[in-house]
């Protein structure tokens, strides 16, 4: 398949660099104005660069946006007219709706992709969904597309998008913020940096892989832990106290609120 980057940052090249692990067959040409940047996509992953989003995008199956949201608009404008009815544009700009989207290109063949920064080293969550006109075989290759970036789960309401906006793609940052805590709590116990980082990491990486294999719901696996009267009963209530569980849950509301005024322009 013929793919035209619009972007060549991060996120864009975790895209490539997961088409190239899976051996997908794609012929990808990047639009990218820093020229350090298209000096290393080209020499890192094999693709044709180009300055010129035009250029990029012509011809393409697939045309890939993949600028910031505040990016949008200019490369819109430098794209009016070069976008072909025939082709399908599949945008990850964050909290840009389908349909702002499409009047910004004048064009219908659309897919929104909502991925977080895992997907950097092909362990990312996908969250995608896209108008009813896009082709079979282009929404097939999308989907094997972001498979190479992890898990990935097709909505057929793009409202799951926005959801997952403050779910999984923000959710990295909550992860961090828990293991940065976590981290500093074993310092204050007395542990080195590096020994504390090592134990956290593990237990957090390892709890996750035993749930995922397990299949229990995370309160039965808390309940394993847990002794009455133990010391994972006194941590918890200081969690409970502190109103840790609803803390989290306006964390996630919080973000998905600000994503629907971010998408109305506010």
């Amino acid at each position: 398949m013929k793919i035209g980057f619009v972007g060549g940052g991060v996120m864009a090249e975790a895209l490539i660099a997961g088409m190239r692990k899976a051996k997908l067959d794609a012929d990808i040409t990047v639009g990218e104005p820093i020229e350090t940047r298209r000096r290393a996509l080209s020499k890192d992953h094999g693709v044709a660069v180009t300055p010129a989003n035009r250029k990029a995008v012509a011809g393409a199956e697939l045309v890939v946006l993949a600028v910031k949201p505040q990016q949008l608009d200019a490369a819109a404008k430098e794209l009016a007219g070069a976008i072909k009815v025939e082709q399908t544009v599949l945008s990850i700009v964050a909290g840009v709706k389908m349909h702002s989207i499409g009047l910004r290109l004048n064009h219908e063949r659309l897919i929104r992709v909502m991925p977080n920064t895992p997907a950097q080293i092909g362990a990312g969550m996908s969250v995608w969904t896209s108008t009813a006109g896009v082709p079979g075989p282009v929404k097939a290759f999308a989907g094997r597309m972001l498979e190479a970036l992890g898990d990935q789960v097709y909505v057929d309401e793009e409202k799951y998008v926005d959801m997952a906006t403050a779910l999984s793609a923000s959710g990295p940052a909550y992860v961090f913020v828990f293991i940065e805590a976590l981290i500093d709590a074993g310092v204050h116990l007395g542990m080195s940096n590096a020994m504390a980082r090592r134990l956290v990491l593990q237990t957090l990486t390892g709890s996750a892989e035993l749930m995922r294999s397990s299949g229990k719901h995370p309160g039965e696996l808390r309940n394993m832990v847990t002794s009455p009267g133990g010391t994972t009963a006194a941590g918890l209530l200081a969690l409970e106290e502190a109103s840790f569980r609803a803390t989290v849950m306006r964390a996630v509301k919080a973000a998905h609120e600000r994503g629907e005024q971010l998408g109305a322009g506010k």
